[in-house]
């Protein structure tokens, strides 16, 4: 429920800014703003305040602004204005002017990443302190993508389809380009140069991680469960596991099968622990009568913060802002061409938790994720779909260029058109989230 109520809060932020954006370039454009509603549906809260109407509805999941002049019904195109109300009309402004006002929403969108990520980049930043190191390989998961194209722990990445890398983020970055095509790597391994290919069924959205690439972890324990074997033994956070039951132990991920293949038979465990060597004694608890066998321990994740002062952070802050905005263009048409799957479009739940995990953390967390979005919805919203702000601004365009508006009837056609591709892609969305919330 917290995750919820908190992901519901950082939405709502998001469509805030949004409408704000139409109201603000409205009332520039001496339009008369009727209602600024955040939600749809049946009101919650209502204030009256001045000529507009200020609303809290129930379904939160969008917003909108209603000008005078603006669509049909109540004060709307059908009705009869006067002269006076006329001058005040969102239908009777100059198209530029109109232009203007339904651009303005997923522009603040765009435009919000350049306040807050500015902000984040000054609080700081905590990333895994191998994200900007060179990529190696410290474990490649059996039968996955990576292990069948041929990786092996110790690889260090060269390039990803000739574009050279020099980090982990920099490879994570590179699938994006690449997604639905195959993947060529040049690796370095044991003095040579190796070419290595994954065929384009691969799963690179997800990063070097979802492949089965994973980075150098030592066997050092950064948490332990109460309770268990390993806390009852003596274990503590620090120590580096250097043997279990007489196999050594060269990274956190040989634990695992070393655990299994022993089961619940007593086990020495040699750690160091402050230059010393130590030996204990215990005996792995079985998870569920049938599941796997555990001891108890969580591994050290080693991270660092990075801070900036206000000139660096604006500079950092603008590069991610078009990092993002460019890697969400890519992606829609990728998207778009087919090479990348449906499955990847997630729905208002999935919006929801990442918003929601994102406000249990930090601020430098929830400060990154609305970026993240508040770029997502500015994109979205610029697709040339009718219904969307990208549909209106398509029709105004095209009255600029043919000095005159579309006809009643071909834009009635182009909404219904629209609305029939909303619904379908909202129908995808939430299927895709709640296939993802099943497991």
């Amino acid at each position: 429920m917290t995750t919820f109520i908190a992901g519901i809060l950082m939405l709502g932020i998001l469509v805030f800014v949004h409408e704000l954006g139409h109201f603000w370039v409205a009332k520039l454009c001496g339009v008369k703003v009727l209602k600024f509603s955040l939600g749809f549906g049946p009101k919650l809260v209502s204030r009256q305040w001045g000529e507009t109407e200020y609303l809290i509805c129930a379904i939160p999941l969008g917003g909108y602004v209603q000008m005078l002049g603006e669509g049909s019904g109540e004060q709307g195109e059908d009705a009869e204005l006067t002269s006076e109300e006329k001058q005040r009309s969102f239908a009777d402004k100059p198209v530029s002017r109109r232009l203007a006002i339904v651009s303005a929403g997923p522009i603040m969108n765009l435009l919000l990443p350049l306040i807050i990520l500015p902000i984040t980049f000054m609080v700081g930043v905590q990333m895994p302190a191998y994200i900007d190191q060179q990529p190696c390989i410290g474990y490649v998961v059996p039968e996955s993508n990576a292990a069948v194209g041929g990786f092996v722990a110790d690889d260090c990445i060269i390039s990803v389809n000739q574009q050279p890398v020099n980090s982990w983020n920099d490879t994570n970055k590179s699938f994006v380009n690449a997604a639905g095509d195959p993947l060529v790597f040049i690796v370095a391994r044991d003095g040579e140069q190796l070419r290595l290919e994954i065929p384009s069924e691969n799963n690179s959205l997800g990063g070097m991680q979802s492949l089965g690439l994973l980075p150098l972890q030592k066997a050092q324990i950064g948490g332990l469960a109460d309770n268990m074997p390993a806390q009852n033994a003596g274990l503590m956070e620090g120590d580096l596991i250097l043997e279990i039951g007489g196999q050594q132990v060269v990274s956190w991920y040989d634990l695992k099968l070393i655990i299994q293949s022993i089961g619940g038979e007593p086990m020495r465990v040699l750690v160091e622990r402050a230059g010393e060597l130590l030996t204990v004694e215990l005996v792995p608890e079985q998870y569920n009568d049938k599941g796997d066998y555990l001891i108890g321990i969580a591994p050290l994740q080693v991270s660092e913060t990075k801070r900036f002062g206000l000139v660096g952070a604006i500079r950092e802050g603008a590069e991610r802002t078009w990092e993002l905005i460019d890697l969400t263009i890519i992606f829609v048409q990728k998207l778009f061409s087919g090479s990348v799957s449906a499955k990847n479009i997630g729905g208002p739940i999935t919006v929801v938790q990442i918003a929601g995990q994102a406000a249990q953390t930090d601020l430098s967390a929830i400060l990154s994720v609305l970026a993240f979005i508040s770029i997502q919805l500015g994109i979205l919203n610029l697709l040339p779909i009718p219904i969307l702000d990208g549909g209106h601004i398509l029709f105004y365009l095209i009255e600029l260029v043919i000095r005159r508006p579309l006809s009643v009837r071909a834009r009635e056609v182009a909404q219904q058109v629209g609305m029939a591709m909303l619904l379908l892609l909202m129908v995808l969305a939430f299927y895709n989230d709640i296939v993802r919330l099943l497991g």
